[in-house]
């Protein structure tokens, strides 16, 4: 029987390569490859018997856009993607062990998430950009701006933390009903991926019962791999410190977001300092890209068109 997932793929691939992304293979050192979804401006088709050349350099203001846990890069953001490339080079990676992308190594840590796409964005001609990170992905953005701020200039996170602390996992978790971040990142049947969607989506979503399984079978390969990237999450309260980013850091955040709440947003938001800014969407959930993608994507280019003027403003008074 064909699953239905993977028979969709290819249309969702063709409308992103009309929106004016493809995808791109990328050793980013021996053992470590990530797919990346680039501009197709930065891509050259190379003549017959020619190697392909490597991408060029990016002709406008970059923005990369990193995936949550529960789906590969292009399918998170499919409702972002248009609404972009007009005015921005997007980019879109698979983290490692999502899509296309592994490693045999054994780090697991968002650290290594973060050293392993800030190079294959350097190897990609990206000399500065803008993260856009999902839950798991905000996570691995943060990481990212802290130990490359030469490369990141701002950082838009949606449903994630800057660290993922026992109290918060334990708290998050009790809240819903589950015993383990598995449990819920990692569903095993219809019953957990129809939990799993429960609680990230304010609206109530009725799908097949097939639908759920053939995703399941398509969205959850390597799951020892990602159980091993969800326990790397982890880290203990004492532990814990925000660091003092020099980027602008702005927040958009669902207003009903059941793992990540208002209450964690705001918190956040303080920690953060003068740098950060908050922007509430109501009427969605920790899903707020995919629930209200209008709203969304209204709100992300109204930052990034301000964050953009404001360094056009500085660059001319210097």
């Amino acid at each position: 029987m064909v699953n239905l997932v993977s028979a969709q793929r290819p249309l969702l691939h063709g409308l992103m390569k009309m929106a004016g992304v493809k995808p791109y293979t990328l050793e980013i050192e021996t053992g470590t490859v990530m797919n990346f979804w680039v501009p197709l401006e930065t891509l050259k088709t190379p003549k017959k018997g020619q190697n392909p050349e490597p991408p060029a350099k990016p002709s406008k203001p970059v923005v990369v856009l990193i995936h949550g846990f529960a789906a590969e890069g292009i399918v998170t953001w499919q409702f972002q993607v248009g609404a972009l490339t007009k005015k921005y080079s997007v980019y879109v990676p698979d983290l490692l062990f999502f899509g296309g992308s592994i490693t045999d190594k054994t780090d697991r840590s968002p650290d290594f998430q973060a050293e392993c796409l800030a190079t294959g964005l350097r190897k990609l001609g990206v000399e500065r950009c803008i993260l856009v990170g999902f839950s798991y992905g905000g996570m691995v953005a943060f990481k990212m701006a802290e130990r490359h701020p030469d490369l990141v200039q701002a950082v838009v996170a949606s449903g994630s933390v800057v660290a993922m602390t026992d109290t918060i996992n334990e708290t998050m978790l009790k809240s819903m009903g589950f015993s383990s971040s598995s449990e819920l990142l990692l569903p095993t049947s219809v019953k957990g991926m129809k939990a799993l969607l429960s609680v990230a989506a304010h609206k109530k979503l009725w799908f097949p019962d097939r639908l759920h399984k053939d995703f399941l079978e398509v969205m959850f390969n390597n799951r020892k791999e990602r159980g091993e990237l969800l326990e790397a999450l982890l880290i203990c309260n004492k532990d814990a410190t925000v660091p003092h980013f020099p980027q602008m850091i702005h927040l958009l955040w669902g207003e009903f977001d059941r793992i990540f709440d208002m209450a964690i947003a705001q918190s956040m938001k303080e920690q953060l300092g003068e740098n950060a800014s908050f922007q509430v969407i109501k009427k969605a959930g920790h899903l707020v890209h995919l629930e209200r993608p209008c709203v969304y994507n209204r709100y992300l280019k109204r930052f990034l068109a301000s964050f953009h003027a404001d360094k056009t403003t500085e660059n001319t008074q210097k």
